[in-house]
């Protein structure tokens, strides 16, 4: 049988791996490729925003649904950033090693009672017929003082949610990872969408 397509509109091949087990779960029929169209310029001041400036591009190009995810840090002492800043904290390379070594030295002196900090990741599902849905998780947790772990990407290294048992993002298997986090958060909420999504081209 051949599956159905839905492009994520991203470069990251992490990402289009955690979103291929995620979407499995709600939709086994369906296939996330990844997007190779020319990338839209994120102007948006919000995750949400910027999420659907990447799947309107994405389905407009390729005439599949697409989903779009904005994700970033978020930590409390410093009013919510980086936040949709977060992918560029360090420099406009996308450094991610770079990005957390500049957060935690600007958090240096900062004690672990007022470390809290989430990871937020706001998904955008666009249908080719101009159907626009969006949605968000949030994994609660706090950042630690040194990165640790070797599994994920971005902040995970440094990154200690709730839920881990003292263990980094970096630290969990991909099992825990993506039945926990702030995309399988988000996904909780966006499954029934797919499940209802009409059968798209293939």
């Amino acid at each position: 049988m051949t599956r159905s397509r839905i492009v994520l509109a991203t470069h990251n091949a992490h990402k289009i791996e955690e979103f291929g087990v995620i979407v499995a779960a709600a939709r086994p029929d369906l296939e996330v490729v990844g997007y190779d169209g020319p990338e839209p310029v994120e102007d948006g001041v919000t995750f949400a925003q910027n999420a659907l400036i990447k799947a309107r591009a994405a389905a407009l190009h390729t005439g599949l649904p697409a989903m779009a995810d904005d994700s970033g840090i978020s930590v409390d002492v410093l009013g919510g950033s980086p936040g949709v800043f977060s992918a560029y904290w360090a420099g406009h390379k996308k450094d991610g090693v770079a990005n957390y070594e500049l957060l935690l030295d600007q958090l240096a002196d900062i004690a672990d009672p007022h470390r809290a900090a989430q990871f937020i990741s706001t998904i955008a599902l666009v249908t080719p017929g101009g159907d626009e849905h969006v949605v968000e998780g949030i994994w609660p947790g706090r950042l630690a003082t040194a990165p640790a772990g070797s599994g994920g990407f971005g902040y995970d290294p440094v990154f200690l949610p709730d839920d881990a048992d003292g263990r980094t993002a970096a630290e969990l298997s991909s099992a825990e990872k993506n039945a926990t986090s702030h995309r399988a958060r988000a996904f909780e909420s966006l499954g029934p969408l797919l499940a209802a999504l009409g059968t798209p081209r293939s």
